[in-house]
């Protein structure tokens, strides 16, 4: 019998994201400080000899996905692009427990090509260096390079810049989003006349002792896809109003391109407590009490993620 490997795929925050220019090609600079939580989706497989590359998805999150055709998965797509690069003659059999919501702006298929990359390598024995990987993931998307990193980092350029950053504690946070989707090109195009801010900014050897130390820093900075997002998915702000309104929250924001946004807490009890009480009004959200993943608590166990049947 082939043994079962596993991965776990975090999902991503952006506790700020800052638009800093435009390339000539189109791509847009960002600067994002960037961490990843205890929740996220579960990569497994097991090995072939034919070098087929099934996927299965199931899971709470997994019923926009399970019509797809699944050759266009990223999950899938990174196998590939991992043949390719090391000549493998292998496959595999992968199921994706999907428990994020997908086009949400934690970085859901990010996490899942990079949770793929990691776990195959490790099946497949692959001996590739980090700069094959560095390009193979690049490939895939801009938010790959920073889910395989997987650490908080500060990203910068359109993904593929790296700074590693001193490790956050367990910070108690809520993940919301409004089960709505929305498109990031759309996003982008929205806020085409909006300017750049200033790169460089942040702190790289600043250290954070609890949430309301980082909350107080990212005072000073903030979400450029906001404004964009929110004009186009006005429920985003439903999300971050229903963060701020509860006892506790320090800082409510959106993540990435949104819809999801998180509220930063003191403690674990502020933190669910206020999943609850929102939960109580909202049954149609996303909503998911979790914490920051430091390097004394890498294994990932998703804590309260609930989503509606």
């Amino acid at each position: 019998m082939s043994a079962t490997y596993s991965e776990q795929a975090p999902a991503k925050i952006n506790l700020f994201l800052h638009v800093t220019g435009k390339r000539d090609d189109g791509y847009h600079l960002l600067e994002s400080l960037v961490c990843f939580t205890a929740t996220g989706d579960v990569l497994s497989g097991e090995c072939r000899d034919d070098g087929a590359i099934n996927l299965t998805i199931t899971g709470p999150m997994s019923a926009s996905l399970v019509l797809d055709d699944t050759r266009d998965n990223l999950v899938v797509r990174a196998a590939r692009l991992l043949q390719d690069e090391s000549g493998t003659a292998l496959g595999a059999d992968l199921v994706l427990d999907k428990r994020l919501p997908v086009a949400s702006g934690i970085g859901g298929g990010s996490a899942d090509a990079a949770a793929a990359i990691r776990l195959l390598c490790d099946m497949w024995q692959l001996d590739l260096d980090q700069k094959a990987l560095a390009r193979i993931s690049l490939t895939l998307g801009a938010d790959v390079p920073v889910c395989l990193h997987g650490k908080t980092c500060l990203m910068s350029g359109i993904g593929e810049e790296l700074t590693d950053l001193p490790d956050l504690p367990e910070i108690p946070m809520v993940l919301i989003n409004p089960g709505k989707a929305v498109s990031t090109p759309e996003i982008f195009k929205t806020r085409e006349d909006e300017g750049f801010s200033i790169s460089g900014l942040w702190d790289i050897e600043r250290e954070f002792s609890s949430g309301a130390s980082l909350a107080d820093a990212l005072s000073d900075c903030g979400n450029d896809l906001t404004l964009a997002a929110t004009s186009i998915l006005p429920e985003i702000c439903d999300v971050l109003n229903a963060l701020a309104r509860e006892e506790g929250c320090l800082l409510a924001r959106m993540s990435g391109s949104g819809a999801t946004c998180f509220g930063i807490y003191d403690t674990k009890e502020q933190a669910e407590k206020a999943a609850n009480a929102i939960a109580s009004q909202h049954v149609d959200w996303w909503i998911s009490p979790t914490q920051t993943l430091c390097e004394q608590t890498r294994e990932l166990s998703n804590i309260g993620a609930s989503f509606p049947d």
